[in-house]
């Protein structure tokens, strides 16, 4: 079992409230995403789940049970670091059987456990090396495998892709997504990427300034963003926003309009513009369209095979049925 429940959790340095009162609910077996930009909250979010940080004020309950005053060690809950960790004088056998050691299990149950540990995570040919003879993603691997033995009821991942490169976090990524549909243990993932959180994720949370702003799945806050930061926040390129003119024509403070929903030709249009800055990414290409009038840059997605260049003259015309609307207030319409 693995549910873990914040009710009015409230985390204060000295005056300064970095999280106020927060509710939220984490379902046994789910793979839940907390993101937002840097100092949003979220890895001090974490941290009081995890037992790293007193809570201020409210409980944190772990299947059903109140947990807010216990030790992290008490907590059944595995924590996976930004840094690996490692004791780079150990074997990588010794690495992941180090918590196993401390909490005083049997040789037999801990060879066990590192077994079936180091076959899920395709260490087990690795078992007898140091961590200096490993790649960056293989000590990932261990320090997840660190966590796994311990056989926690939900595992707590800080940023444990950011230090590797960009094809690694790609392979990572997609292993850690298959250990959690193996395992069906909770996970929670902390990172400031939202294109990890809408690959990754059950369930998104998305945080601002220590409050949650949204909590859906990935398509829901897609689709649907509840408001002007989660639109601009989810979303890779982000969406287009515009104000003035061209969102009081459809009734509304501020209007978004995402790059894949603007189509761009070369006459005949809704708003005129010059080609900016254009990436071809062979599937996809992206245009900077400039002097529209509207926004200082659109950034509108296109097929790959679409060929336009540094300032040409183009239309954009939006797809009118999926124009998000906001009010005043930066709510959605």
């Amino acid at each position: 079992m693995g549910q873990i429940t914040l009710q009015g959790v409230t985390k204060r340095f000295g005056e300064v409230e970095v999280i106020p009162p927060l509710d939220l609910t984490i379902e046994d077996g789910e793979f839940v995403v907390f993101v937002g930009p840097s100092g949003c909250g979220k890895s001090t979010l974490l941290r009081l789940i995890a037992g790293l940080e007193d809570v201020s004020a409210g409980d944190i309950l772990i299947d059903g049970k109140n947990a807010t005053d216990a030790s992290p060690a008490r907590r059944g809950l595995a924590m996976v670091f930004q840094s690996y960790a490692l004791y780079p004088h150990m074997s990588v056998r010794k690495n992941i059987a180090f918590p196993l050691k401390m909490a005083g299990v049997s040789k037999p149950e801990q060879d066990r456990r590192i077994e079936a540990a180091a076959k899920a995570l395709n260490l087990t040919s690795y078992l007898d090396r140091r961590p200096g003879q490993l790649s960056g993603g293989q000590r990932q691997r261990v320090a997840i495998g660190r966590a796994i033995v311990r056989e926690p009821s939900a595992f707590l991942f800080d940023e444990p892709l950011s230090n590797l490169d960009a094809a690694l976090r790609v392979g990572m990524r997609l292993e850690i997504s298959e250990l959690h549909n193996r395992l069906k243990t909770t996970m929670i993932y902390v990172t400031h990427d939202q294109v990890e959180a809408m690959t990754m994720a059950d369930k998104i949370v998305v945080l601002q300034a220590g409050r949650i702003e949204q909590v859906g799945s990935p398509l829901d806050l897609y689709l649907r963003p509840k408001n002007v930061f989660v639109a601009g926040f989810i979303g890779s390129p982000r969406m287009n926003l515009f104000s003035g003119a061209a969102a009081a024509e459809y009734g509304a403070m501020t209007i978004g309009v995402r790059p894949e929903h603007i189509r761009i030709s070369g006459q005949g249009g809704k708003w005129k513009g010059r080609v900016g800055v254009s990436e071809h990414l062979g599937s996809d290409s992206f245009f900077y369209v400039e002097d529209t009038g509207l926004a200082e840059t659109i950034t509108v997605r296109a097929d790959g095979e679409v060929t336009l260049h540094h300032g040409d003259t183009v239309w954009l015309t939006p797809d009118e049925g999926k124009i998000h609307r906001f009010d005043t207030n930066g709510d959605r319409i």
